[in-house]
Formats: structure tokens, sequence, C-alpha cells
């Protein structure tokens, strides 16, 4: 039996933290009158900075040539990711963090059915791990459906108004974005295995489009201002917890145990975004939004498990060829001594 991973589960538990205190000070910053393009800027300049010195002596000894595909990988990673926040912190700013975290764990979903479409993964309907996620994927976007759609009762009574409708289609809009860049990033992390240079260019992009559309949207040079202290320390969190020490720790707990218990995490979010949410924003919490978040979770999950049983499969698989040409090689050694001794 393995050893239980208590540094990878605190660190995970801290990246979520890291993840809702984002969506938490997004929320204000932009309850406060800051325009959300100008708060991308701020926050993935101020991470392109953190993660240069860091990315540049973290790959120093291997650092793969910069190419001009490469580059252009990394622009449409900054594209996709640019898209994503502005439909995320858009939502978020039309309904709560409880929302935009339970909407999170619909890109799993998301991903598997761009990645099925674009046949980078296969669709067997007599698998039972394609049946797992076919059937998670379903669950979770009607999960989506009646959070965002059906309130029911209240279970907490407070004075909010927020429009989740809207917000929930722009986050259903953040996730297909973010499923998106999480396959242009598979594409290319196997071309380019410096992850924290991927991180930083994907930063730098980012921050280059939203300037460029903020130069555009926001004629008002006063939108810039960081006067307000709530503006200044959003930014400040965002640029260095919400991306630079999130995807930093991210990144180090998968590189320790793997995709599917970093993924096991995400639903811990949801928990801590209804509280936060209850306590900072005075949310309202009903009874349809309850139900759900846990049909998101039992989707999620079921996808989850669907990549976990064929992750298993497949190390069997080699696991069984390997031992196979194991066994098969002492038979041709016996061989090759008995045709010898022959002659």
């Amino acid at each position: 039996m393995g050893k239980f991973p208590v540094l990878p589960t605190v660190g995970m538990v801290m990246a979520e933290c890291a993840q809702v205190g984002l969506m938490i000070f997004s929320k204000a910053a932009m309850s406060d009158g800051m325009s959300n393009l100008v708060f991308i800027f701020y926050s993935n300049a101020l991470a392109a900075l953190i993660l240069l010195p860091s990315s540049l002596l973290f790959h120093r000894s291997e650092r793969p040539p910069l190419t001009l595909p490469i580059l252009g990988g990394f622009f449409s990673l900054g594209l996709l990711g640019f898209l994503a926040q502005f439909f995320g912190y858009a939502g978020i700013n039309l309904s709560s963090p409880t929302l935009g975290t339970a909407m999170l764990n619909l890109v799993p979903g998301f991903t598997y059915i761009l990645a099925v479409t674009l046949r980078m993964e296969t669709f067997n309907w007599r698998s039972s791990t394609t049946l797992a996620k076919s059937i998670g994927t379903i669950i979770s976007i009607l999960g989506a459906f009646i959070v965002s759609l059906f309130k029911g009762p209240s279970i907490l009574m407070a004075s909010s108004s927020s429009n989740w409708v809207l917000g929930g289609l722009l986050l259903t809009a953040d996730c297909v974005a973010t499923s998106a860049w999480v396959i242009v990033q598979a594409l290319i992390i196997k071309r380019y295995p410096a992850e924290l240079i991927l991180v930083f260019f994907y930063c730098f992009f980012v921050a280059v489009l939203s300037a460029l559309f903020c130069l555009v949207v926001e004629r008002d040079l006063s939108a810039w201002s960081l006067k307000s202290k709530l503006r200044f320390w959003a930014v400040l969190y965002s640029g260095v917890f919400g991306s630079a020490f999130q995807v930093s720790l991210c990144t180090w707990c998968l590189h320790k145990t793997g995709p599917v218990f970093v993924s096991m995490f995400k639903p811990l979010g949801i928990v801590i975004a209804f509280a936060a949410g209850v306590i900072f924003f005075g949310d309202t919490f009903f009874l349809g939004r309850l139900l759900g978040s846990i049909i998101i979770v039992a989707g999620f999950y079921s996808v989850m498990w669907g990549k976990a049983k064929e992750s298993q499969i497949d190390e069997d698989a080699t696991t069984a060829s390997s031992e196979s040409s194991i066994q098969k090689a002492p038979l041709l050694d016996s061989g090759e001594e008995n045709s010898s001794s022959v002659h």
C-alpha cells in the first residue's frame, strides 16, 4: 500500500484556497468599479514579471529552443486564456465566486468532448471508461443548467442581488475556452516540455491582448488607476497568489502525484467559495444551486473515474507487454545456446 501523499494534499488544499481567493478578490475589485479587462492586464503582467526570472533559473540547464511554431502555440494559449479570463471574471461579477467555482468542474467534461471531436480520444460505447466519461459529462452539464437556472427555496437568506443566468452562461463560455486551452497546452507541452517558460509566455500574451483591448474599450485613463487600496491588493493577490503561486503549486503536485489526484480537489473549492460568499458578499444560497453543485461534482467524479480507469488499463497493458518481452528473452538465449552447441 502506497504512502499517503501528505505534502501534495496540503499543497492542493492551499491551491484551491488560492483559486477561490482569486475569485473573491476579483469580484470585490469589479464591484469597486474596476474593469475586468484592466484587472486581467495588471494581474497577468505582474505574474509574467514574477515568472520570468524563476522560469529562466529553473530551466537554465534544459531550455528547449524557441521556434516560430512554438511561439505561435504560446500565442494561441494566450488568446484562449484571455477569452477564458474575460468570460470568467464577467460571469463572477454578475453572479458569485460560488457559481464560478462550481462551474469549473465542467472543464474535464468539456475537455473530453473536444478531445473526442478532434480525435485525440477514442470513443467506444462498449468501453466502461467511455461510458463513465460520457455519462459524467452529460450529468455535469445538467448540473450546470440546474445551478444556473433553478433557484428553489432559499437555504440561507441574505441581501444579495445578482444575475445568475447570464453569469452562468458567461462562466460556461469560460469553461469551453479553458477546455480548449487544456487541449492546446497538452499539444504544446509535448514539443516544449518547459512548464514555467510556457506559463510565462501564456501570462505575457494574455497581458498584451488585454492591454490592446483596454486601449480600445477603456478610453478613460482613470480606469487604469490603482489608487483604491482594494484594487491594489486585488491585483497584487491575483498576480502573486492567483497566478504565479497557484500555477507553480499545481504543477509541482501534478509532477508528484498525477492529474487524477490534482483533479480530485476541484470540488473542495465549492465548499470554500460557498462559505466565503456568504461571509464576505452576503450571498443567498438556494436549494437548487446546492443540488446543481452536487450533480456537477457527481458528473466530475464520473469523468475522473473513467480517466483513472483508462490510465490503469494502459499501465497494465504496458506492464504485461514488458513482462512478456522479459519472458521471451531467456527462451531466445537458450535457443541460441542449443544451436551453438549443435554446431
